[in-house]
């Protein structure tokens, strides 16, 4: 039964649809539960810090059940993206339950669309990434895949990787640096990749072109086919994903570099990522908040990634944590001093 408890994360979707069937401020169900229910809860439940033996690590990781919940993904977020879309054709624009379906399309963007997107695009398998490209898309930040293997994974914890937050830098400024700095690297990346196949720059092979080219696709469909309102609702649903997203990349490092060693920088360790072992990382984002040792084995398969106690640890889960960070004052007086 333990294998079964990343099919946790499907709450998600029952939660998210409950909230486009209400009206007024109701709407705002699922942000409630994630964002107040779970934090407050989390303050009551211990870090489950147990890590497999090296036998049971090897049996776990062929265990095929655990990508079902990966897959599943696919067709569950599109689903949802569709009734989505369809709900706002008749929702009373910039009405209180407007803006209330799109945060709850914007969790599910964040967490369906955008973490196992992530967690696919790790696979050395095409069509685990396809599915990781597509679920992207679902949140118009397709340059993530080339952007975070490519760029982040080598240079994590240094001033040249956008998705590392320096001391006293705001969530807020963050925001803003992180993403369209990632872009931009993104763009150079796959420049260089193609070249070094012998390709020109902008030739089909530029993953970024195509990525380009879908996103243009998907946002005039959606435009043609459900009208201005769920136009609008679906650029602040992936809005508000993209900035779940920068938030969880913002607490996952924030203040923590490499030494540099002549003119390159020290390998990174599992000292380089703050760590979690609560709940809500672990179920909800397939361990993803286990980020030290993601840095250690970027494709290592999420069930048996591990929790190292030498690791900095964050006082409590994502849900949480991120709220901290809404609140710049109390985010550097609490976490300066366990940089310090």
């Amino acid at each position: 039964m333990k294998r079964l408890r990343y099919f946790t994360v499907y709450l998600l979707p029952i939660v998210v649809h409950l909230s486009f069937n209400q009206s007024s401020y109701q709407t705002f169900l699922a942000l409630f539960i994630f964002f107040g229910a779970l934090p407050f809860i989390e303050l009551f439940l211990k870090p489950n810090s147990k890590n497999f033996n090296r036998t049971k690590s090897l049996q776990e990781k062929k265990k095929v059940i655990y990508s079902w919940p990966l897959y599943l993904a696919v067709p569950i977020q599109y689903l949802l993206l569709f009734y989505f879309l369809t709900i706002m054709k008749t929702t009373e624009f910039l009405s209180l339950a407007y803006f209330g379906k799109i945060t709850a399309m914007g969790l599910s963007c964040g967490i369906i669309g955008l973490n196992i997107g992530h967690e696919l695009g790790h696979k050395n398998n095409r069509f685990y990434q396809l599915l990781g490209e597509l679920l992207l898309l679902s949140s118009l930040n397709s340059h993530f895949l080339p952007y975070h293997n490519a760029g982040h994974h080598y240079l994590v914890a240094t001033p040249e990787d956008p998705a590392t937050a320096r001391k006293n830098e705001s969530v807020y400024q963050f925001w803003v640096r992180s993403h369209f700095s990632s872009y931009l690297l993104a763009w150079q990346l796959e420049i260089k990749r193609v070249r070094r196949l012998g390709k020109k720059s902008l030739c089909p092979g530029n993953r970024m072109i195509f990525y380009s080219i879908s996103n243009i696709i998907l946002l005039n469909a959606i435009y043609l086919y459900f009208g201005f309102e769920s136009f609008i609702a679906f650029l602040g649903a992936a809005l508000f994903g993209i900035l779940l997203l920068e938030t969880v990349n913002y607490i996952e490092h924030y203040g923590l570099l490499r030494k540099k060693i002549g003119e390159n920088y020290e390998r990174p360790n599992v000292m380089h990522s703050w760590n979690s072992d609560h709940p809500s990382g672990q179920l909800l984002l397939f361990n993803l908040s286990r980020h030290s040792d993601h840095h250690k084995n970027g494709s290592k398969k999420y069930q048996i990634l591990n929790s190292h106690p030498e690791s900095p640890q964050l006082p409590t889960g994502y849900p949480g944590m991120m709220l901290l960070a809404l609140i710049p004052p109390l985010w550097f007086r609490y976490m300066n001093k366990k940089l310090s």
